[in-house]
């Protein structure tokens, strides 16, 4: 496989991010009761670092930036877990271990 190919293919990967703004815990009932235009008050305030997930799993830090109507994500430092990174590059064996 070619340099080019490889590249073809690891840029038609999708991937799922999230930013974790901030967190709040609350009784279902008020969940339930809550309606359109209702406000979920965070733990976080807005100078707070945030926390970026690809797929579920933290791989960076960042600040929220507000430009006009705009809100971008600024990646301020990375996480490296070297146990993702195993389970990333070993799904065969993953897939072994979950029939057992």
């Amino acid at each position: 496989m070619s340099g080019e190919e490889r590249t073809n293919t690891v840029e038609s990967v999708e991937v799922e991010i999230e930013v974790v703004i901030g967190r709040a815990r609350m009784p279902i009932h008020h969940l339930l009761r809550m309606g359109r235009g209702a406000v979920i008050e965070l733990d976080s305030n807005e100078n707070d670092e945030i926390e970026i997930l690809a797929n579920d799993f933290p791989v960076a830090r960042g600040q929220v930036i507000v430009q006009g109507k705009r809100i971008q994500v600024e990646v301020t430092s990375l996480i490296r877990r070297p146990e993702v990174e195993r389970m990333l590059a070993k799904p065969a064996m993953r897939d072994q271990d979950e029939e057992f």
